[in-house]
């Protein structure tokens, strides 16, 4: 089997479940050497297990509250000290929040949505940079929604906090325009997770795609070969 990332090392946030799990399957399957970041050791373990089983070699991992802002910075350096780089980076991790009047949500729930959503992805930029700079091809991918272009009743918090992630993205692959490192933005579009099945508890999952479906994508848009940057990628299933 070929493994176009072989010797790569990639970090995946929210890597447990969901297009995270998925997406760290697939880079460990494709060569690469996974970081794995997420919130329960239990769920990393699985990753851990599922990585193998597909013909990987272990992955890193690293149980982590991307809230725990200073843990950020620990990581970065300890990927220095065992590494000295990172070539693929996947903000994935998000939460939905609460889906209510703007008026009527509860300051520590939008906090939260922009503590993970935005300031956690600014955090691991600031930390994980200096990295990705010291690969011959840093790529970099932040998983977004199309609810940041929509003004959609309710979304708020969770509209608001995607869009600020968008506009953070592409100014940080703005700055990088010229070099060898690629920023992008991928919208997974309705995927079948446990977050759209909050969001949309009448929807009958059978008819939407799988995380397992837009792994390639992720795999394609981190791998050295992928040139495009300052892009938001729309993740269309077959």
């Amino acid at each position: 089997m070929s493994k176009p990332l072989e010797g790569r090392i990639a970090l995946v946030t929210g890597a447990s479940r969901g297009i995270g799990r998925a997406a760290a399957i697939a880079l460990g399957a494709a060569g690469a050497q996974v970081i794995c970041v997420a919130r329960t050791t239990g769920g990393l373990e699985e990753v851990d297990d599922a990585i193998r089983k597909a013909g990987g070699a272990p992955a890193t991992l690293v149980p982590m509250n991307l809230k725990d802002f200073d843990a950020i910075d620990r990581l970065g350096a300890s990927i220095y000290e065992r590494w000295g780089r990172l070539d693929a980076l996947m903000g994935n991790a998000g939460v939905l929040g609460q889906l209510t009047p703007l008026a009527q949500l509860a300051p520590k729930t939008f906090q939260e949505v922009m503590d993970v959503n935005v300031t956690a992805n600014w955090r691991l930029i600031r930390s994980l940079d200096p990295l990705l700079r010291q690969s011959d091809a840093g790529r970099v991918v932040f998983v977004s929604s199309g609810a940041a272009r929509k003004h959609t009743p309710y979304w708020g918090a969770y509209a608001m906090s995607k869009a600020a992630l968008e506009m953070m993205a592409l100014t940080y692959a703005a700055e990088n325009r010229g070099t060898g490192l690629k920023v992008n933005i991928l919208n997974p579009g309705p995927l079948r997770t446990q977050m759209r099945a909050k969001a949309m508890p009448g929807e009958d999952p059978g008819v939407l795609a799988t995380p397992e479906d837009i792994a390639p994508l992720v795999v394609d848009m981190l791998s050295p070969s992928y040139d495009r940057s300052e892009a938001v990628v729309d993740f269309q299933p077959k």
